[in-house]
């Protein structure tokens, strides 16, 4: 089988779409071949099967450019792939899709995402399947949707058990916009610190142009808190970087809605933190001891979890990493992967 697959980005420096480079080294031991069209091509190193098309990003090209591209490329390349597979960017099967079904192209769209609109109604249309990792995704409403493996790259991530973490240490990794709510981890951070709680926090991300106000308000927020001295703000880094991210800090908080599900809960859980999430998606694999409603909440969650022994922190952790390890791992997202479009590739 031969596959075209559309993404952002194709760049393991990428601090947000850097794991994606792993994900096409997996998908790639499955099928005959890769094409893969990406709006910005950075460092990546990958098997011999797979090629990429930039449509321009890193070049400056103007967006008529890149959609000048995205048509040739689908269009000369119409005889080297099978099926497309769309990660996340409906807007590429809007479109492609009309001409893909002309074709004879089966189509798959990854998105899982709490939000959506009639335009995703559109582009699921045009869909096989659709594959998303949350039930609570706007895309689990389809007949036609596949609930899939998170894809945790486990050999990277497990951290063995032998490292030294930093006491009573908090993380929280995102892209730091208003629907990732860092704004919640602060707000229990403050009442932490009114209580006398001895802790660190590092809040690591970088805002888009759009958020850099909302960016500076948080730091406004942690000053008029007087939480300087125990929360760092750190820019976003390179996927490759996370781990040792992870392996230094005890306590991994992500805020972020249900149906987003990221991957960085099963990243943190693999690397072995104890991890608290607001998502229900969470709370229907590991029950409610993980899982946080409010500012107030999660401040109860933390306390619990900067007071417990060493030995009853890694068992927590543990049961968490299990499961990522088990269900979600890179190797399952590929296997399942596989099967699911290898029904059509005959």
């Amino acid at each position: 089988m031969k596959l075209l697959i559309i993404t952002q980005a194709v760049d393991t420096e990428d601090p947000v779409l850097g794991f994606f480079v792993r994900w096409l080294e997996e998908f790639a031991k499955h099928v005959e071949r890769i094409e893969v069209i990406c709006l910005r091509e950075g460092e990546h190193t990958l098997p011999a099967n797979v090629r990429v098309h930039s449509l321009g990003k890193e070049r400056g090209v103007s967006r008529m450019g890149y959609l000048l591209n995205f048509y040739r490329y689908i269009w000369q390349l119409r005889h080297d792939y099978d099926a497309v597979f769309v990660h996340m960017n409906q807007e590429y099967i809007l479109l492609g899709g009309p001409l893909w079904r002309l074709s004879g192209k089966y189509i798959y769209l990854w998105r899982n995402h709490y939000a959506g609109s009639w335009l995703t109604d559109l582009a699921a249309f045009f869909c096989t399947k659709v594959f998303c990792t949350s039930t609570h995704s706007y895309t689990a409403k389809y007949d036609k949707t596949v609930m899939m493996p998170v894809g945790v790259d486990v050999e990277r991530f497990d951290s063995g058990g032998c490292i030294e973490r930093k006491p009573h240490s908090i993380l929280f990794l995102a892209r730091m916009a208003p629907s990732k709510h860092p704004e919640v981890l602060i707000e229990a951070l403050s009442i932490l610190a009114q209580r006398g709680i001895d802790f660190s926090a590092s809040l690591v991300g970088s805002p888009l142009r759009e958020d850099e106000a909302y960016y500076a308000a948080l730091k406004e927020k942690v000053r008029t808190l007087a939480l300087d001295q125990c929360v760092l703000f750190l820019p976003g880094v390179p996927n490759e970087e996370t781990p040792d991210l992870y392996h230094a800090h005890e306590i991994f908080v992500n805020a972020s809605p249900s149906g987003m599900f990221d991957k960085t809960i099963f990243e943190a859980a693999v690397s072995g933190c104890l991890v608290l999430s607001s998502s229900t998606d969470v709370a229907g694999i590991t029950g409610s001891a993980f899982t946080f409603g409010d500012a107030e909440d999660l401040a109860k969650h933390l306390v619990h979890g900067l007071s417990i022994s060493g030995p009853e922190r890694v068992m927590l952790a543990r049961s968490l990493k299990d499961e990522a390890v088990r269900a979600h791992s890179l190797t399952a997202l590929g296997d399942r992967l596989a099967r699911e479009i290898g029904v059509y590739s005959a």
